[in-house]
């Protein structure tokens, strides 16, 4: 049973607001180490947002968050920027469009923010990219440019470059929605692969059937706010409420 030392994420009471828009609201739940959480909900529902706040990338607008027992945020009121910094390398975002520096070639675009952020030597950084390249199977791509490689490839070299910083917990925001069908499966694979060796990940998907394989728990949001959370057999093969089974109808009945 998952204790409180094992907690890597803990959101509670979050909100979240663009002006008078209110895309967050009340959020709470929590994320154990080696645990795997499926967020899903039709677009617009603040999935992605939910994700960007928990990242740095946006601010909450009211609540508290935590990341490996480091405060980002309590009541609104956020850390340091040295401590958000320290909690920032906690966590690794892998984006649905890969976001990869394109004059780089993947090989730097995996050693730069090693050397920088975690500063490590070139040959540290250089040794970390290659192994984890294999660990992709593209160490054969070691000096390509971003434009050379599939979509797929991409995000394989994203994943590979967030995984480089070593993070507790790792974020992936639809990471398969930028790319053809027949290159979502090689993705899905990677992030099976990752679940496989008990890495925390937080997984905002629109693959239903890979959220139910995957995930330990899963959250549906619609509207801003968490509409049903559980384990997959509760939430996506036997929802209780109305609004998560309307929207996953469709899935339940292929």
């Amino acid at each position: 049973m998952a204790t409180t030392s094992d907690e890597i994420i803990r959101v509670e009471n979050v909100s979240k607001q663009f002006g008078s828009l209110e895309v967050l609201r009340d959020i709470s739940f929590s994320v154990y180490k080696g645990e795997v959480l499926g967020i899903i909900g039709p677009s617009g529902s603040g999935k992605s947002t939910l994700l960007r706040c928990i990242c740095q990338l946006e601010t909450v607008s009211g609540g508290s968050v935590s990341v490996c027992g480091r405060s980002l945020v309590t009541d609104g009121v956020y850390a340091e920027k040295s401590e958000l910094r320290k909690i920032g390398l906690n966590a690794g975002l892998v984006f649905q469009n890969f976001n990869l520096f394109p004059h780089f070639s993947v090989l730097r675009n995996i050693t730069e923010a090693q050397r920088i952020v975690l500063r490590k030597s070139s040959r540290e950084a250089r040794d970390t990219a290659m192994e984890l390249l294999k660990k992709m199977n593209l160490e054969q791509k070691a000096f390509s440019y971003p434009c050379e490689l599939s979509g797929g490839q991409q995000q394989r070299v994203s994943i590979a470059r967030a995984l480089a910083l070593k993070p507790q917990v790792l974020f992936f925001d639809e990471p398969t929605s930028a790319l053809d069908p027949e290159l979502t499966g090689e993705i899905l694979c990677v992030i099976r692969g990752l679940a496989g060796e008990k890495m925390t990940m937080v997984v905002v998907t629109h693959e239903m059937s890979f959220a139910r394989d995957i995930s330990d728990k899963i959250i549906f949001m619609d509207g801003g706010v968490i509409v049903e959370e559980g384990t997959p057999s509760e939430v996506i093969c036997a929802p209780k409420e109305e609004r998560t089974r309307l929207f996953l109808k469709r899935f339940n009945e292929a």
